[in-house]
């Protein structure tokens, strides 16, 4: 199931990055950083799709840290840039506060599915 959400959360932030890039007149590369970002979760989305639990879990592992720092550091960016005198109406800080928020929401949903999933007993090993 996350590995569906992880890829669809590396889609939307894929459809982000080349939105602004689109919006700022394709001259500002820094625009699609949020979509490296997207890339890098599809990538991780897609290689969590086994049955080898060690494998699934190293993926998640390192889709929920990108998840992470996808809401660390284009938040911390917003607020820095915003604090020396940009608005809410500068394309950056809507693009940055977008990206962090939806990465905020991704990386709740991956740490609630893990502890879900510590809760949960394993299963019996078959006979």
């Amino acid at each position: 199931m996350m590995a569906k959400i992880t890829m669809m959360v590396g889609f939307v932030l894929v459809a982000l990055g080349f939105a602004y890039w689109g919006l700022a007149g394709r001259t500002a590369p820094t625009a699609l950083i949020p979509a490296y970002f997207g890339i890098a979760l599809m990538i991780c989305g897609a290689r969590s799709r086994t049955e080898n639990n060690k494998t699934r879990m190293l993926f998640m592992h390192v889709a929920v840290t990108i998840g992470l720092l996808g809401f660390l550091f284009p938040g911390i960016r917003a607020i820095m840039t915003m604090m020396k005198g940009a608005t809410l109406s500068s394309l950056a800080v809507q693009e940055q506060l977008v990206m962090s928020v939806v990465c905020l929401v991704f990386t709740g949903m991956c740490v609630r599915s893990f502890i879900a999933a510590r809760r949960t007993p394993p299963a019996e090993a078959a006979v």
